[in-house]
């Protein structure tokens, strides 16, 4: 039985080409801006976003966390999504490590509205932590993979702006974002302060993400992932693979939309599965399970022995990744096997 693992586009590998160009890549000191092969994946990122400098790092995670610490003081408060990944999936390290505040919305499938920015906001008070940013995330993982448009996005930063705030966003897949709307990258980068994207999950590269932004704020950033561990030697074996995934795997994202959609109309028709269709907008399913009786985790196991793997998402929800590697033969294959289940 062939296994079919939808639980992240994180379970990518990368292509031959990506492979191939580790093996051929230029190598220096990356601490030092001598490797090649890094100087010409951080040029490209600036490029691709249209800002002035970008910056490697080993993961989404320390990018993150980087990208963060390079806009606040510790003990500042950053006003951001309840359900967001920083929050949600980053071991809490905005606080634990940054002594940043977190102070939430609560958004409709992740997105939330200027109104609620100036609720949110409480000055600069003696009581309260200062308010310094403005963090969202797009696509919003926990909300199944929802878009943030360009339109709200500039809603929201002109608040944050009127308020002497500054806005991040957690772009881990922000290229599913504009391929879904069929734009740029730059429009989004135009409206925001940084942004931090993934070479991993659907560009199938095998580790790295990148902050892009100014070059006085990148320059601040630089420092801070030193500080962090985050100072790199040889690092071009990570950014070779990068550049394959900026250059050749974006298009590709469509697809990984398509096999969603066709996946979550064929769960969404079993008895018992509840799916918020409006919230199929890229490549993540996530599906409600209280209607079939069975909690997160016995379904999971269930799959398993279907050979299907799947992410559980809450104690009644799963969720459901397309990705490179996967095919629609291979969505047709999850469907009658889920279909067993029941």
């Amino acid at each position: 039985m062939k296994i079919i693992d939808l639980r992240s586009d994180t379970v990518t590998l990368p292509t031959e080409e990506m492979i191939r160009s580790i093996t051929e890549a230029e190598f220096g000191d990356d601490v030092s801006g001598e490797d090649p092969t890094v100087n010409r994946l951080e040029e490209l990122s600036a490029d691709i976003f249209g800002t002035e400098s970008a910056l490697l790092m080993p993961s989404g995670t320390q990018s993150n966390l980087v990208g963060l610490m390079a806009h606040c003081k510790h003990g500042d408060e950053v006003i951001m999504d309840s359900e967001s990944h920083v929050y949600y999936y980053e071991v809490g390290g905005m606080s634990a490590v940054a002594g940043l505040i977190p102070r939430f919305i609560k958004g409709k499938r992740g997105v939330f509205k200027p109104d609620q920015v100036h609720e949110a906001y409480r000055g600069k008070n003696i009581h309260f932590p200062n308010p310094t940013l403005v963090e969202i995330e797009n696509t919003h993982n926990r909300a199944g993979g929802t878009i943030w448009k360009p339109q709200d996005v500039a809603a929201v930063t002109d608040v944050a702006r009127d308020l002497d705030m500054g806005i991040h966003m957690d772009g881990a897949r922000i290229f599913n974002a504009a391929v879904a709307l069929g734009i740029s990258v730059k429009e989004y980068a135009s409206k925001v302060d940084s942004i931090t994207f993934c070479l991993s999950k659907g560009l199938s590269a095998p580790l790295g993400s990148v902050l892009v932004g100014s070059e006085e704020y990148i320059e601040r950033s630089r420092k801070i992932r030193k500080m962090l561990g985050g100072g790199m030697r040889q690092a071009g074996i990570i950014a070779a693979p990068g550049i394959v995934a900026l250059t050749k795997m974006v298009s590709r994202l469509e697809e990984d939309h398509r096999n969603a959609r066709l996946l979550a109309d064929g769960l969404n028709n079993m008895e018992g599965l509840s799916i918020d269709m409006e919230s199929v907008q890229t490549n993540i399913v996530v599906v409600d399970l209280y209607g079939t009786g069975m909690d997160a985790a016995t379904f999971s196991a269930k799959a398993k022995n279907n050979g299907i793997l799947v992410s559980i998402f809450g104690p009644h929800s799963i969720r459901f990744v397309t990705h490179y590697g996967i095919g629609t033969d291979d969505i047709e294959t999850t469907i009658e096997r889920m279909e067993t289940i029941f």
